[in-house]
């Protein structure tokens, strides 16, 4: 049973899989009517959900997923237009069979017979006569009439070997289903083919032995008999070919011989040693083993198809799996594993650098060496491309658009750029808040744009792309941009800050941020209840990155989300506050610079330094965990960016670079601010790594409250207002 719920819920990814390609196909056929490759990927894709749907017993979405299918058939034979109700219906059936797919014991959903109706009556359509031709329509109105008893396309041979893999039967696939919808294309003689079944013995009952030859004729062509197989066609060999060309002036029945030849059954030498026998040429090749009895007499029933149908057409064969699908928890534990190796070899490096032993020594760098070839190929496995997500707005703009009543057009960049799963899971919902606010509040409606001199048609710019250890995500949209100064008099007003306040446009932008903060004069079914924007810098925050508004008047907006590759192991500066070690992500990290004791007098108790002649604030690690004993003459001051902001860490030491394996802390820790995880040293401490984004907001929240109340709370000394 277990077996069977792991193949039903493969099943259903997918499906799922296959569901996303139809959604994504139907989008940009929307943009390109005319684009057949499109409509044949719609076309194969609901076949797949079709037939697989079948296999596994699931009758109302076999049959359902069949009504679209038919439309498409429509399509692709040219006989039905695409045209919005189509892509508007499309869209709506694959929305349900995704609910019937989730809940397959629930009854039939209501809105089932409306779509199929929908789909009928656009087949049904296709003999009315258009009012308004298209150009492809008048081009095949103005073209010659065929002549009497021809055919809108030739009856074609072909000849199919069809081989299942041996656990074919254990995914539930039944080839006999797979073989009577082969039949259903045209006439064809079928010859099943048992010489590969063991003895009774060693027969696996649960494995498939035997394979299939069959001669179709039929005028749906080589894709059409593809599709037959298409979600069995990469755990079977299967080749499709035509068999004669009619083009050919000198035609003639191929014999025998030349066709076990061309079906590569025997070698031309060997034809010509039985033919010097003097006997019938398949008489003689079964009696010297030269070919099995059933190859001949599927080649004498191939010879007399082909005589009736002489038409020949190169089909390619099908190119084999490249890749293969892994359960998400195996990979996250062999992540684990990787880390804990990480670990182990930090302690291996530990132990040899004290004992000072050579061979020691040349074995924990060898170690050393594949720990981190291990840790970059299993993290490598975990990344997919963020287009996954990106392909998933597309329809929420559009919908969005019809929704608000404007023209809408969303543009992705870089979405090849890769990201950890994890990563990707997390940052969906995020994305879709953006997009929303981008759509509602950013983008005027037409008669606005027009009139301040824009296109009537909105832009919002949806980009990805690497930057050094991290990824940046832009939205960005052509909009009204944001209005400072509602922002700033609904701050006032909710008492956020006060009226004299100065805020830099980082500071006053990043205000959109706190729960229940809105600008929006009216409440709509999209936006403007303030609930989104909070979550979204509490998702960005929870995925270790930061998160920038840039904006103009009349010009738009662009949010730039940072964000890291991964989660799970990370490079970092270990540094050294009192008796403790913290990491610090590499990725934020510019530079180090010396602190000592005369650099603090010359500030006259301002915690700011000149760095490359800019005066950067800093703040002092040891006030703020409150570390005991006396600062050290010399101290280092790590200059770290988080937030559009460039900031100071003061430390007693840099220890040097360190591979960090993420541990999560426990639940007792998440008021700790500052602090996000743990990891475990090569001599078996703990060093907690600091969270500089989270660390940034709490500095910068207690020096708004300390210039609100006039004085500057904290534990330990005086902390900076970093701003």
């Amino acid at each position: 049973m277990k077996g069977l719920e792991q193949v039903i819920a493969t099943f259903r990814e997918e499906a799922a899989d296959r569901l996303d390609e139809v959604e994504e196909s139907l989008l940009e056929l929307e943009s390109a009517p005319v684009h057949g490759a499109l409509v044949d990927r719609i076309f194969r894709a609901i076949h797949t959900v079709k037939g697989s749907s079948g296999m596994f017993g699931l009758n109302a979405i076999s049959s359902f997923a069949h009504e679209m299918e038919a439309a498409f058939e429509h399509v692709r034979s040219g006989r039905l237009a695409v045209t919005r109700p189509l892509i508007d219906l499309s869209l709506t059936a694959t929305d349900l069979i995704r609910t019937m797919l989730a809940s397959p014991s629930d009854p039939v959903p209501a809105d089932r017979e409306r779509i199929v109706a929908g789909f009928r009556a656009l087949s049904a359509g296709v003999a009315l006569a258009p009012t308004e031709p298209s150009r492809a329509q008048e081009a095949r109105a103005s073209a010659p009439a065929p002549a009497a008893g021809a055919t809108s396309a030739p009856t074609l041979a072909y000849r199919v070997r069809f081989r299942p893999g041996r656990d074919l039967l254990r995914d539930g696939t039944n080839p006999v289903l797979l073989l009577r919808e082969l039949r259903e294309l045209g006439p064809c003689e079928l010859l099943a083919d048992a010489s590969a079944i063991p003895p009774l013995d060693e027969i696996d009952p649960e494995a498939c032995y035997a394979s299939w030859q069959a001669v179709l004729s039929t005028s749906r062509g080589v894709d059409a008999i593809r599709d037959v197989f298409i979600f069995v066609e990469d755990r079977c060999e299967l080749k499709i070919e035509s068999i004669e060309d009619t083009s050919l002036t000198d035609v003639r029945d191929k014999k025998l011989g030349e066709i076990l030849v061309e079906r590569g059954d025997v070698t031309q030498g060997q034809l010509t040693e039985a033919l010097a026998s003097q006997k019938r040429i398949g008489e003689i090749l079964e009696e010297r083993g030269f070919a099995a009895p059933a190859a001949v007499r599927a080649a004498a029933i191939e010879q007399r198809v082909v005589r009736d149908a002489r038409a020949k057409r190169q089909a390619p064969a099908p190119e084999s799996a490249t890749s293969i699908r892994v359960a998400a928890e195996r990979l996250d534990a062999l992540v684990d594993l990787v880390g804990e190796l990480v670990i182990a070899q930090a302690r291996l490096a530990e132990i040899a650098g004290r004992r000072e032993d050579p061979e020691l020594s040349t074995v924990a760098e060898d170690i050393a060496r594949l720990s981190a070839d291990l840790r970059d190929n299993t993290l490598s496995v975990r990344m997919v491309p963020i287009g996954t997500t990106f392909s998933r707005f597309t329809r929420l703009v559009r919908d969005l658009a019809v929704e608000l009543g404007k023209d809408i057009e969303l543009v992705t960049e870089g979405a090849e750029t890769e990201l950890d799963k994890t990563v990707i899971e997390r940052l969906g919902d995020p994305l879709v808040h953006l997009i929303r606010n981008s759509c509602d509040h950013g983008l005027e409606v037409a008669e606005r744009r027009i009139a301040a001199g824009k296109p009537a048609r909105g832009k919002v710019r949806l980009a990805a792309y690497h930057a050094g250890r991290n990824v940046i995500v832009e939205i960005q949209d052509d909009g009204a941009g944001l209005d400072g100064d509602a922002i700033r008099a609904k701050a006032i007003e909710r008492g956020v800050i006060e009226p004299d306040a100065k805020l830099s446009q980082s500071e006053l932008f990043g205000l959109i941020f706190l729960p229940g903060f809105s600008t929006a004069k009216a409440v709509s079914n999209v936006s403007g209840r303030g609930v989104g924007m909070d979550v979204v810098k509490r998702s960005i925050d929870a995925l270790r990155g930061s998160i920038e508004i840039e904006s103009a008047r009349a010009v738009g907006t662009t949010i730039r989300i940072t964000l890291p590759l991964t989660l799970a192991i990370i490079e970092g500066l270990l540094i050294a506050v009192g008796d403790a070690t913290y990491v610090l992500p590499m990725s934020l990290v510019e530079e180090c610079v010396e602190l000592t004791r005369d650099d603090v007098e010359r500030a006259h108790g301002n915690q700011v330094t000149p760095v490359r002649g800019e005066l950067v604030p800093y703040l002092r690690l040891r006030d703020w965990f409150q570390a005991a004993g006396d600062d050290p003459p010399i101290q280092q001051i790590t200059i770290v960016t988080a937030g559009g902001l460039r900031f100071g860490l003061v430390v007693d030491r840099v220890i040097g670079q360190h591979q960090t394996v993420i541990k999560a802390l426990g639940a007792i820790y998440d008021r700790v601010k500052g602090i996000s995880g743990a990891t475990i040293l090569g001599d078996g401490t703990v060093a907690l790594i600091v969270d500089v984004p989270a660390l940034l907001r709490a500095v910068t929240e207690q020096g708004r409250d300390a210039r609100s109340d006039g004085r500057l709370e904290g534990r330990g000394a005086a902390r900076p207002v970093l701003q």
